[in-house]
């Protein structure tokens, strides 16, 4: 019987139903296992065949590319120097934005703020969040400090924290040696412990297990050493990597654990997963009130407590930590990554055009597989596969350059070698630039593959011919891509001339004062043990014998230098000014010796400088700068007039103007004046506050450093010194423009010379493309010089259409632009009447050789070979 017959049919049908269910089971897993197996069989068929027929497209563009080397060398250098640079800056921002801490469950870690995104906490702040809140599954503090380990001379740094007793608690963080730091630890009075990080155990104490129970000197203290934090613990703050952790509770400054005005702790906490960030607004919104109420600085002024006691805590998510450098450098990272992604595009550019070109001289082959029975679809395919193969070749490039380009933004951002990233090569930077790279294959590989595969079949017939229409379709397409790579390269060149033009004028801004010549030592006694009565003598005795040393021309001492880092502000008041808002009283002030105006080459511009009049116990004096005078004492000379401000011990002590100085710089270059009064150094009330003295000479700053070791050693050879020249100080201020200035420059000059290849590419396929017709001209007597023009013509067509759209898309996009710059507008003409000539001398030097090319053709043999 057949099997599909009607009794056959019904047979199987009475079998059905007169077999058991337990056979009825049994034959239908049978069946199913069959139909699966079936299933199975055809899936790895089909899937071995589809691997088969991508392996042979590899191998296929493998070989068709090692008979290009030419080709496949430009194509791989561009666009990997495109897909490099995009690696290099992302890389920068994994790891100061994308990157999360390595401790436990960094998701849940959070923020605490308060009133407008403040996030600076005070100690006893701290303390009653700590004690009250109960929202948090655990919170912590920290505060970044600098501890000094010599013992005498010159100062060896350890970085480190002071952290709160569940410090490490909170983020899961686990010993490698010893023990860490608990709550037990951390209370008035408390041992001084510190824990260290695994780095510094194995670069300071090589690793020795007894280590733990020693004791180290930081800051003049002993600390023992109690414990080590595991390797893959690198702290909470990103770009720093902590060498030591200390409880707070071991301040040296007694008074810093009790003012309410010391600001200097930063607050995390870990959120219960089954909170919402809501509820815990809600919650932290009910106990603000009583914990601000507790808190209020007893020395500001009504307004300025009634504005406290209304502060409301807040929580963001902070899976990345804290980090300054993703405050200062968030607006710089992402103008770079703009400014990388245009170079990404001019380098795709090329790679469509060199493809294209490519594609003209396989024309015949192409031909030939259509008229054989190819697909359109099976050759798209196979030429995509090239220019993939192109891309993922190219991520060699672009990692080998990606690691040189990530050293050189790491010193970029720390020239003093003190910041640390983690910009090693991960999975997510690893995946980042084969995403790209596959992006930009697929992309700007499928239209010149899709125009390739366009050939008819009859073209196959031809071995000529070299001007169809597809050929000059091709042409026009290559002119739209480098019209866009002259107008993408002329925004990066603006920007580049921009960025360039604000770090010239920063760096002739005047400051204020002088800062050639000067040299900057700070000294530390917490060795010392000295009182502050002595420590006031100390000071002084070292000042005059440093004013006495060869080849230092002046010197004085302050308790805050410019561009130090630190800064003091307050409230004052005047007889007759009204002011419209309470800011407008807010003032910056230093206490300074005599000569510190003299020193910093400051000119006075009224009255006179702090002398020995102006001694401890005498009348209160100040000199202010001249927007301060502005402000307070626009209606009459300020000499000799008042003001009054609440001193540290809470009383408002009035002062005498006697003096006025010119405005200067205090921590950036282009910030505005603020208006500072500096109060003479012997009137100080604190007098163990630090000091910084300032040497000036006319020679090099630091050929007076072994003279002043050796001046403070031969007295105090417990006294630490730290040197530092005050040029060094200011630059270092300028390191986000510096940084975009050499970054938009380098990346500017590698897009010219990738839209140089680009043009010269197109000239070049333009020129053999009507090798015929200049052939042809030439032997019906067209003048070589004509046929340089000709080319030329091209060149400024081209460079017409790009500069017109480039001038556009300037004026567009230079505005974002606008906060970075200083002393230069963002439509500033001299800058782009520059970048245009800078980009047709670019143009004139790629079609160049096109046109000199076609100037020598030989007529007979052009002819000869048609």
């Amino acid at each position: 019987l057949d099997d599909s017959g009607p009794l056959r049919a019904r047979l199987w049908y009475w079998r059905q139903v007169l077999m058991s269910p337990y056979q009825y089971r049994v034959a239908r897993g049978q069946n199913n296992r069959k139909r699966k197996s079936q299933h199975e069989r055809e899936h790895r068929t089909g899937m071995a065949m589809w691997l088969e027929s991508v392996l042979s497209d590899l191998r296929y563009a493998a070989r068709s590319l090692r008979r290009s080397p030419g080709f496949a060398l430009v194509a791989i250098l561009s666009l990997g120097l495109g897909i490099g640079a995009n690696t290099a800056t992302f890389s920068l921002y994994n790891a100061l934005v994308l990157r999360t801490l390595p401790v436990e469950r960094p998701e849940e870690l959070v923020l605490v703020t308060y009133g407008d995104g403040r996030d600076s906490f005070t100690n006893p702040l701290w303390e009653e969040f700590r004690d009250q809140q109960d929202v948090l599954a655990g919170a912590l503090a920290i505060a970044g400090h600098r501890f000094n380990r010599a013992d005498g001379g010159e100062v060896r740094d350890a970085l480190g924290y002071w952290v709160s007793g569940d410090f490490f608690r909170v983020l899961g963080v686990r010993p490698a040696a010893g023990r860490l730091l608990t709550a037990s630890d951390d209370y008035r009075g408390c041992p001084a412990v510190a824990v260290i990080s695994f780095a510094f155990w194995r670069r300071e104490f090589g690793g020795a297990p007894d280590a733990v129970g020693s004791t180290m000197m930081l800051d003049g203290n002993h600390f023992e050493v109690v414990g080590v934090v595991d390797p893959s613990f690198s702290g909470v703050v990103v770009g720093q990597v902590s060498d030591v952790y200390t409880p707070i509770c071991t301040l040296p400054y007694e008074d810093m654990l009790e003012h309410r005005s010391a600001w200097f702790l930063s607050v995390l906490g870990r959120r219960d997963p089954g909170v919402t960030f809501e509820q815990m607004a809600a919650r932290l919104a009910q106990l603000s009130a009583g914990i601000f109420g507790a808190t209020v600085p007893q020395r500001w002024d009504a307004d300025g407590q009634g504005r406290y006691r209304a502060y409301t805590f807040a929580v963001e998510s902070a899976p990345s930590g804290l980090s300054s450098l993703r405050r200062s450098y968030g607006g710089a990272i992402q103008v770079l990554m703009a400014v990388v992604g245009v170079v990404l595009l001019i380098a795709c550019g090329n790679l469509a055009n060199l493809m294209m070109a490519r594609a003209t001289r396989r024309e015949h082959e192409v031909a030939i597989r259509r008229a054989i029975g190819s697909s359109r679809g099976r050759l798209v395919r196979q030429l995509v596969t090239e220019s993939l193969l192109l891309s993922f070749l190219s991520v060699i490039v672009a990692v080998i350059f990606a690691r040189w380009a990530s050293t050189f933004l790491l010193v970029m951002l720390s020239p003093s070698g003190n910041l640390w990233l983690d910009l090693s090569l991960d999975l997510p930077l690893l995946g980042f630039a084969f995403a790209v790279a596959t992006f930009t294959g697929v992309l700007f590989g499928l239209a010149p593959a899709w125009q390739a595969s366009g050939v008819a079949p009859q073209a196959a017939m031809r071995t000529a011919g070299r001007s169809g229409t597809n050929r000059l379709g091709r042409f026009a397409t290559g002119k739209v891509l480098v019209i866009g790579q002259l107008a993408l390269s002329l925004n990066l060149v603006v920007g580049a001339g921009l960025l360039l033009g604000t770090l010239t004028r920063l760096l002739t801004h005047d400051t204020g004062f002088n800062r050639n010549g000067v040299l900057v030592a700070s000294i530390d006694i917490s060795n010392a043990g000295y009182s502050s009565e002595e420590y006031r003598l100390v000071n002084q005795e070292l000042l005059q014998r440093m004013r006495a040393l060869p080849g230092v021309r002046s010197a004085s001492a302050a308790q805050i230098t410019p561009f130090g880092g630190s800064s003091m502000n307050n409230h004052v008041e005047v007889d007759g000014f009204s002011p419209a808002v309470r800011e407008e009283t807010l003032v910056w002030y230093n206490f300074a010796s005599d000569a510190f105006f003299a020193t910093l080459e400051t000119p006075f511009l009224a009255g006179r400088d702090f002398d020995a009049r102006d001694a401890q116990g005498a009348a209160l004096v100040a000199v202010i700068n001249e927007s301060m005078a502005n402000r307070f004492f626009a209606e009459s000379p300020p000499v000799g007039r008042h003001f009054r401000m609440k001193a540290g011990s809470g009383e408002t002590e009035t002062y005498e103007v006697i003096g006025v100085v010119a405005d200067t710089k205090h921590s950036t270059i282009d910030e505005v004046a603020r208006p500072i009064t500096y109060f003479p150094l012997s009137q100080q009330p604190s007098s163990r506050a630090s000091q910084w003295f300032q040497l000036r000479t006319d020679g090099a700053p630091t050929s007076l450093i072994p003279t002043v070791k050796s001046l403070i050693a031969e007295k105090h050879a417990s006294i630490s010194v730290r040197f530092r020249t005050l040029e060094d100080q200011v630059a270092a201020s300028l390191t986000r423009p510096r940084l975009l200035a050499a970054l938009s420059g380098f990346f500017g000059a590698v897009a010219l010379l990738l839209a140089m290849i680009g043009l010269y590419g197109t000239l070049a396929y333009q020129v053999t493309s009507r090798r015929n017709e200049i052939g042809i001209r030439l032997a019906l007597g067209a003048a070589r010089l004509r046929l340089l023009g000709m080319v030329f013509g091209d060149v400024g067509r081209l460079v017409l259409v790009g500069l017109t759209v480039g001038v556009a898309m300037t004026f567009a996009t230079t505005r974002f632009l606008a906060s970075l710059l200083f002393g230069v507008n963002a439509t500033d003409p001299k800058t782009l009447v520059f970048s245009v000539v800078v980009l047709v001398v670019v143009a004139a030097a790629a079609g160049a050789l096109p046109a000199w090319r076609a100037a020598r053709l030989d007529p007979i043999v052009v002819l000869r070979e048609e």
